[in-house]
């Protein structure tokens, strides 16, 4: 064993150690920004599908906010340079012109990104989470016909993803990563998920976690948010581990009573996948990452780089990311909008299939019947 290894592993540690400290002290620092006059709302491809669903996305939006954009109220802005090509060639995993550009826009509408395999370069997710404080991570899944009404918040600037491209190697020997979860992080999410049952009137928030293995970490998420549920007498909090979280989803005798759950960055990444695929499927599902001036949002799925060489893109469903686009416009104040989308997503998805295969729909057929039911 090296021990010059050993000690150079050991002051990466401490670096780490150190940022992650200062990052928690600047936490509870933090002030709200205020609104800004006019709503800038920017659209980034991705990679992928990403252009093909993304051009939908814009038609359903130009169309809804039809009135606003005429009147000025609304600008959307096309940002281009969030590609895999561009983020390889600069070596950076958000360029710096394009986070530049986004951080003008305090809504976001983002098709899937890809993330290199191995290497050090990080998701850019993760980058513009963090580098936007995107802490809370919203997926809700309804399923009326089974009684499914779920509401997931996501810590979404923690856990293993925070520090996931700066883990310590002792090459041929071990590797070890790390996760980090401080009291301000945890409570803010918790208080999300707890303002937004009360809001709701849900009466039932779920805390899950793996405290029992991961006693520091998770056990500190936990009891934060058990402090945070002191304040909300009316809602019932309750804790349960992931793994059997997981089975209860299935469990059709008792999942129609869960409501919210809050839960750190990893668990939440993994179950919410497995409710989109009860919901439907990974394509059915929105999500939204919210902080306190930016808000950014996704479809659930990803860049689809298979569909992409087999040449079938254009018959990717742009269903996600429409969702994600009701979900915007809920943020936004557009109520109305987005339950008149979210309705005509029902409709359309029945009777329109993209199903990735040239037998099925175009995104363009898909988009077409949206905007023909928009307009009746």
């Amino acid at each position: 064993m090296d021990r010059n290894q050993i000690e150079r592993a050991a002051e990466q540690f401490r670096a780490l150690l150190e940022a992650q400290c200062a990052r928690a002290e600047k936490l509870r620092e933090k002030k709200p920004s205020p609104a800004p006059d006019k709503l800038r709302i920017g659209l980034i491809d991705g990679d992928g599908i990403g252009p093909v669903i993304m051009r939908e996305a814009k038609r359903v939006l130009c169309f809804l906010l039809k009135e606003e954009l005429k009147g000025g109220r609304v600008e959307i802005v096309d940002i281009p340079g969030l590609t895999i090509e561009n983020r390889m060639k600069l070596g950076q995993s958000v360029p710096t012109s394009v986070l530049e550009e986004i951080k003008t826009c305090p809504l976001l509408l983002k098709g899937p990104t890809e993330t290199p395999k191995g290497g050090t370069m990080e998701s850019a997710n993760v980058t513009l989470r963090r580098e936007l404080d995107l802490f809370s991570n919203v997926r809700p899944v309804r399923v009326k016909e089974k009684g499914i009404d779920w509401t997931f918040f996501r810590e979404n600037t923690e856990g293993e993803y925070a520090l996931g491209s700066a883990g310590i190697e002792i090459p041929g020997l071990l590797a070890v990563d790390f996760k980090v979860t401080t009291d301000e992080g945890t409570r803010r999410i918790a208080r999300a998920a707890f303002d937004y049952a009360a809001g709701n009137g849900k009466t039932r928030v779920t805390i899950v976690t793996k405290a029992n293995i991961l006693k520091k970490t998770d056990g500190k998420f936990s009891e934060i948010c058990r402090e945070v549920a002191k304040d909300y007498p009316g809602i019932a909090a309750e804790d349960y581990y992931i793994d059997i979280m997981c089975a209860n989803l299935l469990n059709e005798e008792i999942r129609s009573g869960f409501q919210v759950f809050v839960l750190p960055n990893l668990y939440g990444d993994i179950i919410t996948d497995e409710a989109a695929q009860i919901q439907g499927g990974v394509g059915t599902a929105g999500s939204a990452n919210v902080g306190d001036r930016y808000a950014m949002f996704e479809a659930v799925h990803g860049s689809a780089p298979r569909l992409v060489e087999a040449g079938l893109g254009e018959y990717a469903s742009p269903e996600s990311i429409l969702r994600a686009e009701a979900l915007l416009l809920s943020h936004a104040g557009f109520a109305l909008a987005a339950e008149r989308l979210n309705g005509v997503l029902d409709e359309v998805s029945a009777r329109v299939l993209c199903d990735g295969t040239a037998k099925g729909n175009k995104a363009s057929d898909f988009g077409d019947a949206v905007l023909a039911a928009l307009a009746k």
